[in-house]
């Protein structure tokens, strides 16, 4: 198992495991292995290639491209020196990749090879003018590279920084340090929690997308524990079963992954005994949904995690002990704060509401942000008092577990009563015909706001709107339950996989002045 070494920054890591597991398997990406020896000499030829090009600590780097292994090694080459990494979500616009690069003012872009047009492109566009490196020309030149001599960067030093998916204006640059990223690790290992140990031959599957903390936040957590990364350059179902059934033993999925996969024909001749830990979260987990997961998935124990990019992952889990097959109220939770993290929630003026009260989460954690990137005003409101201000609005029960109800953003006010989505997609998502669900405010004259449910039917199904209605008044309160159902081909999505509500709301809110009534 892998011991409670106490890392402070990814140089160590790589530097440790390089001499305690040389030969042992740090990625593996379509049978392609690199050791964790091999980690180490191609780290730092890579980052001789960077100090070639000026790239000094402090300066940031673009990476756009679908999930490598390269990546990855890129990313740690210049998280040990203290250059930071800035790995932009390929499904983007080229107007928002340009955004990103012009924001981060990278003099370097690192591109998938298939994305190389575009890269190149975007570099024209924007102030810089960046270089652009493509994956052929990177391992064409590294072969060439002397072992770096370098400053190893320190624990506060900024290596990573991912923009966050903003649901309004531009998105904004998370600023992470190696301390951010490693800071929940010893407290966790301290706490001796049975998935925080990794045996030699454990295998962390990385499919989520790498510009994401559910994608390179699941490296850091491989690297640190000096196992392999399974990488595969995006999501699909079959990807993820014939990942398992190849030794992947740890994973995080998002909800809507989660369902393609158990509902996957091959799932059900597919051998899920290598599997010890699921994690997921980032949206909402309807309970049916979950529960036809534990049945599908027996030995796997199930780990809900809560957090976000600005809290560098990971900051309250809901245990294995805390889910069975006929479902429990504290499915429906986020669980509790992991160890060395703290957790309130407050209202609008920081103070804590009492428990059972719904108010904005708030959390004070090691891995926290250091800055969002040039936007002093949008740092300072974030981490008021310490502490970093989620948007998420939840009630916290008397045991301390977080019932996140929703963003406070996409709560409805109907009728002066309070109106969280999620709670309102949870009813509808068992019924029979309902594949998908997403639940939105609409303009009403009588209530302000009303509420609507977005449906995306099972194939072959036929949805009754008045059907949906009767079944979510059964389950939830009449106020709650929808005025109206559309039943639309298929969700809107960002990278991710959130679904997006702004997409669904906006054309009845065309041509007002605010987005809610």
């Amino acid at each position: 198992m892998t011991g409670d070494h106490n890392f402070t920054t990814f140089d160590e890591v790589i530097d440790f495991w390089a001499k305690e597991r040389p030969d042992g398997p740090a990625f593996e990406q379509d049978g392609r292995i690199t050791s964790y020896s091999q980690l180490d000499d191609i780290t730092r030829r890579i980052i001789t290639l960077l100090q070639q090009r000026g790239v000094a600590q402090g300066d940031r780097i673009n990476w756009l491209g679908k999930n490598r292994d390269i990546y990855f090694m890129i990313y740690l080459a210049a998280a040990r020196c203290g250059i930071v990494m800035v790995p932009i979500g390929w499904r983007l616009a080229p107007a928002e990749i340009a955004y990103i690069v012009e924001d981060t003012g990278s003099s370097l872009i690192f591109a998938d090879d298939e994305f190389s047009d575009v890269a190149r492109d975007v570099a024209d566009r924007v102030a810089a003018k960046p270089e652009v490196l493509t994956v052929s020309q990177v391992e064409k030149l590294l072969p060439d590279q002397a072992l770096a001599d370098y400053q190893p960067a320190g624990e506060h030093d900024p290596v990573l920084q991912l923009y966050t998916s903003g649901t309004t204006g531009n998105p904004k640059g998370a600023v992470l340090t190696n301390g951010n990223l490693l800071g929940l690790r010893n407290p966790a290992l301290e706490a001796e929690l049975p998935w925080q140990y990794y045996d030699a031959d454990d295998c962390m599957l990385v499919a989520m997308p790498c510009a994401h903390i559910g994608g390179t936040g699941l490296v850091n957590i491989s690297i640190a524990s000096g196992i392999r990364a399974l990488v595969q350059a995006e999501f699909t179902p079959v990807g993820v079963l014939e990942a398992i059934e190849n030794g992947a033993t740890h994973m995080f999925i998002v909800p809507a992954a989660l369902q393609m996969v158990v509902q996957h024909p091959q799932a059900r001749d597919t051998d899920f005994s290598n599997l010890k830990y699921l994690m997921y979260g980032a949206a909402p987990m309807p309970l049916e949904l979950l529960k036809e997961a534990v049945r599908t998935m027996p030995n796997a124990g199930f780990l809900q995690a809560y957090g976000m990019t600005e809290t560098s992952g990971t900051i309250s889990l809901l245990p294995p002990d805390d889910h069975d097959l006929e479902g429990n109220e504290r499915m429906r939770s986020a669980g509790k704060a992991v160890p060395g993290v703290e957790i309130r929630v407050v209202d609008p003026d920081d103070n804590e509401v009492p428990r059972g009260e719904i108010g904005e989460v708030a959390i004070k954690s090691p891995s926290n942000l250091i800055e969002y990137w040039h936007l002093p005003d949008a740092t300072a409101e974030a981490l008021r008092g310490g502490w970093m201000h989620t948007g998420d609005a939840a009630y916290m029960d008397d045991d301390g577990y977080i019932y996140i109800q929703d963003r406070i953003k996409d709560m409805i006010i109907s009728g002066g009563e309070n109106v969280y989505p999620a709670e309102v997609e949870s009813a509808i998502y068992g019924h029979p015909a309902i594949a998908e669900v997403a639940v939105i405010g609409v303009p009403s004259e009588r209530w302000g706001e009303e509420v609507k449910a977005c449906v995306v039917a099972k194939p072959g199904m036929e949805i009754e709107e008045g059907d949906v209605i009767a079944y979510a008044r059964e389950r939830v309160a009449a106020f709650k339950a929808p005025k109206s159902v559309d039943v639309i081909p298929e969700m809107p999505r960002n990278p991710s996989g959130k679904i997006l509500r702004r997409e669904l709301r906006k054309p009845y809110w065309e041509g007002r002045d605010r987005q809610v009534s």
